[in-house]
Formats: C-alpha cells, sequence, structure tokens
C-alpha cells in the first residue's frame, strides 16, 4: 500500500493535556473580564459562572457527537451556555471567539509530546506530506499552539473543525484534507487518540492506515468502533512503523504500475450513475396540489440561475430548497417550512442500481482507485452517509463536489481536480456517466468515457446497460 500522506490529530495526539477542577476555577475570572468587556454582567461568583459554562459545554458536547456539527462559537455561547441569560447579542457575538480561545488555552494544561519535532523532520525526510484534522471550536487555538511548540511549518493542510463545520468522526472532514494535499485518501495515514473519532473517521474515509496513539486521559465516553492497524505509546514508533512500509512498497514495486498508458483510475457521477430516485417529485406533486398550485411551472430560468447557485455552493442547501418552493408559488411561511421537508425526504429516498456495491468493492479490490466528480447541492457529508448506507463509502479515493470547487461539469477543472488528487494523468483514467455533456467534458480534457443509464444523444467510448457490465469492458478487465 502506498504512503504519500501523514495526518495528525492535534489534543491527545501532537500534544497530551489534562485539567482540574482548580485550574479552570483560577481561569474564571478571566472569562468574567471578557465578558465585561463589553458589557456582558452576568452577576455570578466565580463558582457558578464556571458550573453555567460546563454544563453549556456539555450540553453542545453531547449535541455534537450526535449531530458531528460544529457550530461557530457565537452559536455555542447563545444556544448551549448562556441561553437563559438576557444579553446583548451582537456584543457576545463580538468576543465568542476570543473567549472560546481562552477556555481552551486556559481550561487544560497542555504540552506538547517532547519527540514530535523530531518525529515531523523524520517524517519530512521521507518524502510524505504532513497534514492535520483537528476538533475544536474555536480558531485559534490550534494555529496558537502550533507556533508556540515551532512546528506549524511542518503542516499542510490544516483543517479545522471550527472552518469546516463537520467533526470528526464524519468521514467528510477526512476527504476534504485529502483533497487539499492533493492525495488520494488510500494512501493517507491517520494519527490520532480516539478510537471512535480518529480511527473510526479515517476508516470510514477509506485512509489506508489508521494508527492510534494512546493518551492516558479519562473522557467519560464510550471509546469504540474500529480497530486502529497498530496503537503506539511513543511517536518514535510512528516513524518506524513509516519506514518500514515505505521500505516494504520500494521491495514490491516493478516499475510496471507506474508506467505506460493502462487505465487505473475510474472516476463517477454520482446521481443516476450509483443511485437514482424513482419517485422524485411524487410528494411535492400531492403538496402544490393540497395548495391549490397543481400544474404550477417555475420559471425556468429563475430556476436554472437557482440550481447554478447552489450547485457552485454560493446558496447553502437550505436557501435552496427555500428558493426552489418559492419559484412554485409558496408564500406562507409555514407552508414554506412544509414543503422545504418534503424536498429534503425526497432527496433521502436514493435507490442504489443494481450491483452497484459488488461492482465497487470488486474494482477496489482489484487495485483501482476510485473518484467521484459530482455536480451537488448536498454537502459531501450528506452523501457520504448514502454510501455509508450502501455499504461502500470506503471505497472513494477521492470525491470533488460543485459545491466545494464552485465549478460544474463539464468545466475542464472539476475532471483536473480529480486527476491531480489521484496522480494520474487523463490518459490513465475513465469518467463513467450518463449526461451527453459530461461526458464530452471528460472526453475534452483527454479521459476514456464510459455512459450509463444515459442520455440519447451521449457519445462515449464505452456503452454499458447494467452496473457490473463495469467488469467486463476491455478497458477495464
Amino acid at each position: 500500500m502506498t504512503i504519500r500522506a501523514v495526518f495528525f490529530d492535534m489534543g491527545g495526539t501532537i500534544q497530551i493535556f489534562g485539567y482540574t477542577r482548580e485550574l479552570r476555577l483560577e481561569a474564571t475570572p478571566g472569562i468574567e473580564a471578557i465578558l465585561q468587556s463589553v458589557g456582558i454582567h452576568l452577576g455570578l461568583s466565580n463558582v457558578d459562572l464556571l458550573r453555567v459554562i460546563t454544563e453549556g459545554l456539555s450540553r453542545y458536547h453531547v449535541w455534537s457527537l450526535e449531530t458531528m456539527l460544529e457550530l461557530p462559537p457565537q452559536r455555542v455561547w447563545r444556544e448551549f451556555i448562556l441561553p437563559g441569560y438576557q444579553v446583548d447579542s451582537d456584543a457576545m457575538d463580538s468576543i465568542a471567539e476570543e473567549v472560546t480561545l481562552y477556555i481552551e488555552t486556559h481550561f487544560y494544561q497542555r504540552e506538547m509530546r517532547p519527540e514530535m519535532p523530531q518525529v515531523l523532520e523524520s517524517i519530512k525526510n521521507l518524502g510524505l506530506k504532513i497534514g492535520l484534522i483537528s476538533n475544536v471550536c474555536s480558531r485559534g487555538q490550534v494555529p496558537q499552539n502550533l507556533d508556540e511548540y515551532g512546528i506549524r511549518h511542518y503542516f499542510d493542510p490544516i483543517v479545522l473543525s471550527s472552518e469546516y463545520g463537520r467533526r470528526k468522526p464524519d468521514p467528510a472532514i477526512f476527504h476534504y484534507a485529502a483533497r487539499l494535499a492533493n492525495v488520494p485518501t488510500s494512501e493517507c495515514v491517520y494519527v490520532g487518540d480516539r478510537i471512535a473519532r480518529d480511527i473510526l473517521g479515517a476508516r470510514k474515509a477509506g485512509f489506508g492506515y489508521a494508527i492510534q496513539i494512546r493518551h492516558d486521559f479519562e473522557h467519560g465516553e464510550a471509546d469504540e468502533g474500529a480497530t486502529p492497524d497498530i496503537s503506539i505509546n511513543h511517536m518514535t514508533e510512528l516513524v518506524e512503523f513509516l519506514s518500514t512500509e515505505l521500505n516494504r512498497e520500494d521491495g514490491k514495486r516493478t516499475g510496471n504500475e507506474l508506467e505506460g498508458d493502462r487505465v487505473c483510475a475510474l472516476l463517477f457521477d454520482a446521481g443516476d450513475i450509483l443511485y437514482h430516485r424513482p419517485e422524485r417529485g411524487c410528494k411535492l406533486a400531492v403538496f402544490l396540489r393540497g395548495l391549490g398550485l397543481e400544474g404550477k411551472l417555475p420559471d425556468e430560468e429563475a430556476k436554472n440561475r437557482l440550481v447554478q447557485k447552489a450547485y457552485r455552493g454560493q446558496i447553502n442547501l437550505d436557501q435552496f430548497r427555500e428558493g426552489m418552493i418559492r419559484l412554485y408559488g409558496v408564500t406562507q411561511p409555514d407552508q414554506i417550512e412544509q414543503g422545504k421537508m418534503i424536498l429534503t425526504e425526497e432527496d433521502e429516498e436514493v435507490q442504489f442500481f443494481e450491483g452497484v456495491q459488488q461492482t465497487l468493492l470488486a474494482l477496489k479490490e482489484a487495485g483501482y482507485l476510485l473518484g467521484i466528480i459530482t455536480d451537488t447541492v448536498n454537502p459531501i457529508s450528506v452523501k457520504l452517509n448514502w454510501f455509508e448506507q450502501g455499504g461502500f463509502a470506503h471505497v472513494w479515493d477521492s470525491i470533488i463536489s460543485s459545491q466545494e470547487l464552485g465549478i460544474r461539469k463539464p468545466d475542464p477543472g472539476i475532471y483536473r481536480a480529480a486527476m491531480t488528487q489521484l496522480g494520474v494523468t487523463s490518459e490513465r483514467a475513465v469518467f463513467v456517466g450518463h449526461k451527453a455533456s459530461e461526458l464530452d467534458g471528460a472526453r475534452a480534457v483527454g479521459m476514456k468515457t464510459i455512459a450509463f443509464n444515459f442520455e440519447k444523444d451521449a457519445k462515449a467510448d464505452f456503452y454499458i446497460q447494467q452496473f457490473p457490465d463495469l467488469l467486463n469492458l476491455p478497458v477495464i478487465a
């Protein structure tokens, strides 16, 4: 298995941490000072303020574990810490990041594992990329600590849940980091201390290796769900593991896999290739009929503008759904909310084409790099959840989304982004699609094309009637 990048967790991995109640109580006046600097006076003793903050953060922690969402500090303070207090929301918002950073840097005793600088230098000398993926509410704590330790320059990319909006173990944040590093997920190593977040998330994202480093801290919650490839106590063991694996790779290489024009990567459209929605529009039609809006069609030009904005990430999924419902003539707030719920239900009712799971697993077992290039309004996390239900979320080496890149097929940039991450030339890549324009776009950048569930005028190098027919094509077999 090839290794090209190593990603680290922060807390419990790069650094060890702990806390005592006494430590937090001593730090609490600093929080009060920040609050009072913008005119917020809660009238609480240090003990009561600490209790309010601790209970609020605990509620947020439980919620974030269930949703895998990371909210901005402004919402955390508003909705979880101080929901019962009458405070000026603008004033609170103005200091939310500052006070959250204060908590993350003063409510814990943090120190770098002393071997980290030497370990990072050794990994760099092995020719591997180094990145970081961390669950953290503030945007400042991780960069600040890395600067203090003098090791920030080793990490690129640095991916924080506070910036991405999703938390580990959501595989989407791992895919995002791998894309920024331009490395297939199967060629990434992840090192973290938590099974339930780090190891499980890396596994779901298809990372090549998931390594646990032990951290003596009692979190008070179950830590299970996956098995690490190895568990280590000291970061120097990581260097030994990486060196051994890289030497093993060199010993296995004949050079043939690095030469020639044999196809080694398959890139798929998602909707109407992997899955379809045979009942789409039925519930919406019933809803509109109940409002006396049956037969009313949205203005096509306005609909197209809305779709373009959503697919390019200029508006979010909720804004898109509301916009669509309004285009059908729905104006009452409660009816708009009901319509949005119906669109959500219809969106979730995906059915996978017969043989998709088995075919993808067979292609993965055969050593092919597999990727998705999708024009979508849905976040990657949503699609990965569908794929997990289908039993093939872990097979993807790359997921390229129009929403994240801001461009749509057939723009050549979206195909090239996938090939760049996979490290392949167009001669060694195949695109599997159904739309004529998207197949034309793939062919224009030099890719071979396969049409499935295709439009009448679609032109491709190969055509298949059933998804498993992929395995019998000469370009693959």
